[in-house]
């Protein structure tokens, strides 16, 4: 079975041949972090740290976006739309807002949070759970909303 850092390699060779010059420096910064993060922890990343740094790379992207956008550079906010669209091949099917509420409403029920002084434990939880599968500040906002009740 090959794993999430080979398939981006594969990608990347694809990307060479076919001469996709932004594609392909894109593929390989997230290998180029990859391996940055395995040198830095010594460890072996596995599809789960891979899709945590994917989701990394792709939130870095958007803050960037929103400042290009401030700034008058529409330019370099192409730039990084064009990166998170590639990025995002990478990344499982993402959850809906249903999904997310009902996986947080049981994480919660599991812990028996209440209350506003829950949120870091049931954050963490949430985070192990569906870390790559959900946009984190959907799950945030799940979570306040869940512990509001």
């Amino acid at each position: 079975m090959s794993t999430l850092k080979d398939r981006i390699t594969e990608d990347m060779k694809a990307a060479m041949r076919a001469r996709d010059s932004e594609r392909l420096s894109t593929i390989r910064m997230l290998l180029a972090a990859c391996k940055q993060r395995e040198v830095d922890e010594r460890i072996v990343l596995d599809d789960n740290a891979v899709v945590g740094l994917v989701d990394k790379l792709i939130k870095q992207r958007r803050d960037s976006i929103a400042a290009f956008l401030q700034g008058g550079r529409t330019d370099l906010a192409d730039k990084e739309s064009a990166e998170i669209r590639v990025l995002e091949a990478y990344l499982p099917q993402r959850l809906g807002a249903d999904e997310i509420a009902a996986a947080v409403a049981s994480i919660v029920a599991e812990l028996g949070a209440s209350g506003p002084g829950d949120m870091g434990r049931v954050m963490a939880a949430v985070k192990a759970r569906l870390a790559g599968k959900a946009e984190m500040s959907l799950v945030s906002a799940a979570v306040k909303q869940a512990l509001s009740k």
